[in-house]
């Protein structure tokens, strides 16, 4: 048995929650917060029998997507923050960051 620990963005959330119903999953979803465009994300928590792995993966896959946005970054910590003149620059966002864990022992009461 494995865990695996899902991080997507929160406007996949929804649409990734249904998938796994739909495919017989269960899962955990906690709220997070991303650390490098400080934006909401979603974790899921997944515990699924080895042999199921691909067909998770698969699912994640198919419903969490990069994209493309606009953001403007934060003012710098230090340094004359009066001359900083923030440009909005485009980067990918989305997608979805999956850690496959061994599971000793799971319980279910």
């Amino acid at each position: 048995m494995k865990l695996l620990i899902a991080v997507i963005q929160d406007k996949d959330s929804s649409r990734l929650s249904n998938a796994l119903i739909k495919e017989g999953f269960r899962a955990t979803k906690l709220a997070s917060t991303g650390g490098f465009l400080r934006a909401g994300n979603t974790t899921f928590l997944i515990g699924v029998e080895d042999e199921r792995i691909q067909q998770v993966l698969d699912v994640i896959r198919a419903n969490c997507k990069i994209r493309d946005q606009l953001v403007t970054p934060v003012s710098p910590v230090s340094g004359a923050a009066d001359s900083y003149i923030p440009f909005p620059v485009e980067v990918q966002v989305g997608g979805a960051a999956v850690f496959v864990l061994p599971v000793e022992r799971f319980e279910h009461f």
